[in-house]
């Protein structure tokens, strides 16, 4: 998963890259009458596009890759940028020494002139200047992009863009409410600082399951996060279970560091619901896709019953009935209707645990 995530990002970058190389060059060459030497025709402009687009591309996401590490993440956001922006800038000016050292060791040794290859006239032509702050220009345009994304969700901030939410619509969307257990003691017991960093490193490792099973973070509300599906989406391959019990696996994987920190490992619980939602961008200064339905009152409302019925996850019966149970690593125990608070009618409540688990 995590390596095809990152072979998404890797072309990306790649395509970006060279769609800014491509305005580069047509921008670069558009005022002359004549092409330059090295190329023939258009095709020649587009290739040296796509090889600019490759290797800047790369070096982006090499970047992307390096600030990601826990040490450099935790540092502030000017300081990632920067480091992304020289470290770029370092591969550009590198790559020109390269090609400069290749054409003087051609002459030298009567092979065919390397200046007449593409990359030579463009890099050693008088607007390399205006390259590399083209290429600090596009960094930074690239890098508040996926600031924003992260921010908002990769889907949401395209959504957006696109205009797609500006009326509101209907749609069916599928739920998961995470909610820590006994945070409020263990708030007291850490003190406000050291909370904050217990719900950083727990979420933190959120991020990877969240978007192996296609979710998306909908909201964080302190130690608890809301996450959501198109229902089609969600009911796959027990995604929506997935991501609770694959998230407590983590936090079980990393209890040493938790212990160490904090003196405990965190515990999550966990309510899943679907149904019909009114989705809308609500804001003018800071805009969010919201969602208006009964369906997340039912779901608070569902999760607030996990300690009464001593569950870790609980499920609807309209989220049981479309998941598939033969092909399901889940064991669903349906515990009856449950009256929930605040609502008129009873509804049907189902346990999840990991079937493995059960049968142990």
């Amino acid at each position: 998963m995590k390596a095809r995530r990152q072979a998404k990002k890797l072309l990306f970058a790649i395509v970006a890259w060279a769609a800014a190389m491509g305005a580069f060059v047509f921008f670069r060459y558009a005022q002359t009458p004549e092409l330059p030497q090295w190329a023939r025709g258009n095709a020649d402009l587009a290739t040296l596009a796509v090889y600019m687009g490759v290797i800047f591309g790369s070096l982006h996401w090499m970047s992307n890759l390096i600030t990601d590490f826990r040490i450099i993440n935790r540092l502030p956001y000017i300081f990632s940028v920067t480091f992304k922006g020289l470290f770029l800038l370092l591969g550009a000016i590198t790559l020109a020494y390269m090609i400069q050292y290749l054409n003087m060791w051609a002459i030298e040794h009567h092979m065919v002139p390397l200046r007449q290859m593409l990359t030579a006239q463009i890099l050693y032509s008088p607007s390399f200047q205006a390259l590399l702050i083209y290429l600090v220009v596009v960094r930074l345009g690239l890098a508040f992009i996926e600031q924003m994304a992260l921010l908002m969700g990769p889907r949401i901030l395209l959504n957006i863009g696109l205009g797609k939410y500006h009326k509101p619509r209907y749609e069916q969307r599928l739920f998961l409410f995470l909610d820590m257990v006994a945070s409020t003691s263990h708030a007291e017991a850490l003190g406000d600082y050291r909370f904050s960093r217990l719900i950083q490193d727990s979420f933190n490792l959120l991020s990877d399951t969240v978007t192996n099973n296609d979710a998306e973070i909908y909201r964080y509300m302190g130690d608890a996060v809301l996450i959501h599906w198109p229902l089609e989406t969600g009911i796959v391959h027990d995604r929506c279970m997935n991501v609770y019990f694959e998230f407590s696996q983590q936090l079980h994987w990393h209890r040493h560091y938790f212990e160490k920190h904090y003196g405990f490992v965190p515990e999550f619980k966990a309510a899943a619901h679907c149904g019909q939602v009114v989705a809308a961008v609500v804001g003018v200064h800071k805009q969010e896709i919201s969602f208006f339905s009964d369906v997340l009152n039912t779901l608070t409302r569902l999760q607030d019953q996990c300690n009464p019925l001593g569950q870790r996850m609980l499920i609807s019966g309209a989220l049981s009935g479309r998941l598939d149970n033969q092909e399901s690593q889940y064991k669903r125990t349906n515990l009856g209707p449950i009256k929930l608070k605040g609502k008129q009618h009873s509804i049907e409540v189902f346990a999840v645990s990991p079937k493995l688990a059960s049968a142990n």
